[in-house]
């Protein structure tokens, strides 16, 4: 799947995702409960966006969608 099929929200929606998560996984701190809050809304999002409705291939496009904003760091998303 072409990474320009997707649209602009969903891809800023999962760098977003990504953040969140490795700002989690590196964190220290006790208090976690404003990115964990982060990660779960920005998790709906993507998984209810309307392009979901209309992907041909749905499982291999969530993988290509992880794949896409980590492809400048050569980290597999899937």
């Amino acid at each position: 799947m072409d990474a320009t099929d997707f649209p602009d929200d969903l891809v800023r929606t999962q760098a977003a995702w990504n953040a969140t998560y490795d700002a989690l996984a590196a964190s220290r701190l006790r208090d976690t409960t404003v990115l964990r809050r982060r990660l779960l809304r920005l998790s709906v999002r993507l998984w209810w966006h309307p392009y979901w409705q209309m992907a041909p291939a749905v499982p291999a496009a969530r993988c290509e969608l992880r794949r896409l904003p980590r492809a400048d760091v050569g980290v597999d998303g899937c």
